[in-house]
């Protein structure tokens, strides 16, 4: 079964602001790298990278012609849990949001399932995110959250403000311009401050500023936004 889920180029360890998280990043990078069978769970509130990373392993493996799985567990009402069928065969298998299953004894079992299945072909590596540790996701099936513990275990620690204003800095570069301090934290004050919002707003500014050939600057902005 084929997902229809186009993962965003933009999403790749180069496009992710670090902050605290430097060891989480370099053991997931690690893991990838590895041989076998390796599991990785990290979690976080929504909107603070989790889904990043996931992108991120999926486009290093990628590179490589590697077969790779992302399922996004948020829509798991609209897919079966047949949809496991057949992953332990792939190199890289990422579940996201896991949490979003809780309760749903046909999907716990099947990931459950999953994992043993993973464990004994020994090929792929699992990473799964959630928005709270194993043990604290009120799961049916008490034996899938042992198995979530089994691997690696990381809290995905959110951004400062001063870190989100370079995460900021970080994108617009990346997208070929540049955010001078004063208009970031212009930015910083006036709209949601997680960053998949601040970075859907920083990417309707590229195109305004695109569209119209101006530069970004903060009086541009408050007619974008009506400010």
């Amino acid at each position: 079964m084929v997902l229809p889920v186009s993962l965003p180029d933009t999403e790749t360890f180069a496009s992710f602001y670090t902050g605290y998280n430097e060891l989480l990043i370099n053991n997931l990078r690690a893991v990838l790298n590895k041989s076998g069978f390796h599991c990785l769970y990290f979690w976080a509130n929504a909107s603070s990278g989790r889904t990043h990373l996931l992108h991120a392993a999926c486009h290093d493996l990628s590179l490589s012609n590697k077969l790779i799985s992302y399922i996004p567990l948020e829509q798991h009402l609209l897919l079966t849990p047949d949809i496991l069928f057949g992953l332990e065969n792939y190199d890289l298998v990422c579940l996201d949001n896991i949490d979003q299953i809780a309760g749903y004894l046909q999907w716990e079992e099947a990931i459950f399932d999953l994992f043993n299945r993973l464990l004994e072909n020994s090929q792929a590596k699992l990473l799964i995110t959630g928005n709270n540790s194993p043990k604290q996701i009120p799961f049916n099936l008490p034996d899938l959250a042992s198995r979530l513990e089994w691997g690696q275990v990381y809290q995905l620690k959110e951004l400062t403000d001063e870190d989100k204003l370079s995460a900021l800095q970080l994108r617009a570069k990346l997208r070929g311009f540049d955010l001078s301090t004063e208009v970031g934290l212009f930015l910083l004050k006036r709209v949601e401050r997680d960053m998949r919002s601040l970075f859907d707003m920083l990417n309707k500014l590229d195109k305004a500023t695109i569209a119209e050939q101006r530069k970004l600057t903060i009086p541009f902005i408050k007619t974008v936004f009506n400010l």
